[in-house]
């Protein structure tokens, strides 16, 4: 028979097929093709493979891949271990008896060293003298023996501290528009008197108290109390609010509404 690579070889370039169509349609790179074509099996990843891709190569070339794998195994498939394995020496499938053995076995050994220990606990037993054969101490009352036991003293358990209330609340005016601004504190001291402020004049500065009265000419404002603030309500006449501490801004009637000047 012809070599295995000359025939694919051969019978590929018969057909004029070039390499990389083989590569396409197989799947097989070129760089292997081209090995199985020259009979360079060590570049190849192993027999396995190698059976492999003669197999798909030769389905692809329409010739018999029975006949290349089995011309592969028998040139250069290297025989199993089990191949390889000696026959046994014995004729007739015969093993080799070894002599029985002379002696008791392992298992007596044992059991005999196991009876021994029992019967030595045994002996022990009986001559180590009890707490029956001991001389009787001076008893002691069981009530003596019990040791006072202390008293747990509980400890005092600390009260949560409730969160003291704010007792003076922090205010400011900022403007968007023209607004007037009459702005009163706890102690009845003006601190802005109907000036008019401009949103271009930006914030007032911060006032503190017990509580503040303060009234808007509109709604061209947003009062700030704390780290919180509300836009003034639009009103076609003045607006008052309280402000105290912890407490959100609440609107007053016309009649409670703080007047300055």
């Amino acid at each position: 028979m012809a070599e295995i690579g000359e025939t694919l070889r051969e019978t590929r370039m018969r057909r004029r097929i070039d390499i990389t169509e083989v590569e396409a349609a197989t799947k097989i790179r070129a760089k292997y093709l081209r090995a199985l074509e020259n009979e360079e099996w060590d570049l190849l990843p192993g027999p396995t493979f190698v059976k492999t891709f003669l197999r798909t190569y030769a389905e692809y070339l329409e010739i018999d891949d029975k006949l290349l794998v089995e011309e592969f195994k028998q040139r250069y498939e290297r025989p199993t271990d089990e191949t390889l394995a000696p026959f046994s020496p014995n004729l007739g499938g015969r093993r080799d008896r070894r002599p029985p053995r002379v002696g008791p076995s392992p298992g007596m050994v044992l059991a005999a060293v196991v009876i021994a220990l029992v019967g030595l606990l045994f002996l022990i037993g009986k001559l180590w003298p009890t707490e029956d054969d001991k001389p009787a101490a001076n008893l002691v009352s069981p009530a003596a023996e019990r040791t006072p036991t202390a008293t747990p003293t509980r400890m005092p358990v600390a009260r949560k501290q409730k969160s003291a209330t704010p007792t003076t609340v922090q205010v400011q005016i900022v403007p968007t528009g023209a607004v007037s601004v009459c702005l009163v504190d706890a102690t009845g001291k003006q601190l802005i008197d109907n000036a008019i402020l401009e949103a271009a004049s930006g914030p007032t500065r911060r006032f503190r108290s017990r509580r503040f009265r303060v009234a808007f000419g509109n709604g061209n404002a947003r009062l700030r109390y704390g780290s919180q603030s509300i836009k003034v309500a639009e009103s076609a006449e003045p607006i008052g609010y309280e402000v105290r501490p912890g407490k959100r801004p609440a609107r007053v009637s016309n009649a409670k509404r703080v007047a300055c000047g």
